[in-house]
């Protein structure tokens, strides 16, 4: 057995561990430039505290889901400012142009040849400023993340710019940050996670490492997504969900995801929607077309028996079958109101393009069993319905939370 596993150079865990934030951005730069969400006055108390340390903050806000442009007006400002790191202070979106703008303040060349898919993703041949990721939301993962997620609105697509050296130098994951989220976003971010934990955990390339992360992650995340969506105040809810979420990024980064992502991807080009609800509007149909195909061409595949493992993890039920999950995962989604494809504006003759454009999602390469064009446009066809129906009848008697108590050893 060979493996290898990438992490960032230090995690930060805990409630309230945002107040530290001034000490280590100190020890590293003088003059950090701050990607924070469409109001930074969110995180006022923040930026007021990095000031008071005698740090020139430069404040780059970003609105809605990061695109080339967005990562390179970013590098811009970051070199005409004199900025000396970059700290990303938001959801996702922000993580992955805080990513961006690290590498394209240092090379210099244009965006294109780094990405994947639309470009040469060529390697990045520079040393990024230093990076530092604290999320605001318990979902993509981004702080343990080695890639930017940007979209290109001229190819209508959503691609990485890929490098073991966009890995945080430090992580700073405080719970409490996730806390006003309402459960519109606590929903799409959770099960963003949810999704990320499922697919790194039965990838083509999971490993042990991967594994026990998400073992964990799939745990906890079963039990805190829906006490957080239904009680946000529920700060053990909001810590479980941001672990999960940590732990999706530790094992994604190294176990790659799935069809699930290679969906998202020309999905969040073509269509204005959130990439966490577009994960939600799919996870349980994957997951059950997924099941399908391993039973019809690879029942001695290890991904049949992670399945089978993680339905285990998610409803309580040691005896658990795979396509248990599958029905659990589409009750979830149904209990936390995900949007059908429908909803986000996806219509039956949009299917041929978004799957030629998902066959060549670098995601694609992890899916645990190569799925058919008809296979994928079946998935799609599936997801378009009104609401997550679930994919066996049986399941509508099966209840959405597991059986069995709170996780316990609480970090």
């Amino acid at each position: 057995m060979q493996f290898t596993f990438q992490a960032p150079g230090k995690v930060v865990f805990g409630r309230d561990t945002a107040r530290q934030l001034p000490e280590h951005v100190a020890r590293r730069g003088r003059a950090p430039l701050v990607v924070t969400g469409a109001s930074p006055q969110r995180h006022g108390a923040l930026l007021d505290a990095l000031r008071a340390a005698g740090l020139a903050v430069t404040v780059y806000p970003v609105a809605g889901e990061p695109g080339v442009d967005t990562a390179a007006a970013g590098a811009r400002l970051a070199r005409e400012a004199g900025c000396d790191l970059v700290l990303g202070l938001g959801g996702g979106g922000a993580l992955d142009t805080a990513k961006a703008v690290a590498a394209l303040a240092t090379n210099r060349e244009d965006v294109f040849n780094y990405l994947e898919v639309v470009g040469a993703g060529r390697p990045l041949t520079t040393r990024p400023l230093p990076l530092f990721a604290a999320p605001t939301t318990a979902g993509t993962g981004a702080e343990a993340t080695a890639n930017a997620v940007l979209t290109v609105p001229e190819a209508r697509v959503k691609v990485s710019l890929r490098s073991p050296m966009l890995l945080p130098e430090l992580a700073l994951v405080d719970p409490l940050l996730s806390a006003s989220m309402p459960p519109a976003v606590t929903a799409a971010t959770g099960l963003d996670a949810l999704t990320q934990l499922l697919e790194a955990f039965v990838s083509v390339k999971a490993n042990p490492m991967t594994g026990a992360l998400c073992r964990e992650g799939l745990r906890r995340a079963a039990l805190a997504l829906p006490m957080a969506y239904a009680d946000g105040a529920d700060l053990a809810a909001r810590e479980d969900m941001a672990l999960a979420s940590l732990w999706g990024g530790m094992a994604l980064a190294n176990a790659k995801l799935g069809a699930v992502h290679g969906f998202a991807a020309p999905l969040g080009g073509l269509f204005d929607a959130p990439h966490g609800q577009v994960c939600a509007s799919l996870l349980p149909f994957v997951t059950a077309a997924n099941i399908r195909a391993l039973r019809a061409r690879g029942a001695d595949s290890p991904a049949l028996a992670a399945y089978a493992e993680a339905a285990a993890l998610l409803t309580g039920t040691p005896s658990a079958a795979p396509e248990d999950a599958a029905d659990w995962l589409a009750a979830t989604c149904r209990r936390l109101d995900a949007p059908s494809l429908a909803k986000l504006g996806v219509t039956r003759a949009d299917i041929p393009t978004v799957v030629e454009k998902a066959a060549r999602a670098s995601s694609m390469q992890g899916n645990p069993v190569a799925l058919t064009e008809a296979e994928l446009a079946g998935i799609l066809e599936a997801a378009l319905g009104a609401e997550a129906r679930l994919p066996r009848q049986a399941a509508a008697s099966r209840p959405a939370t597991p059986r069995h108590g709170r996780p316990g050893g609480r970090a």
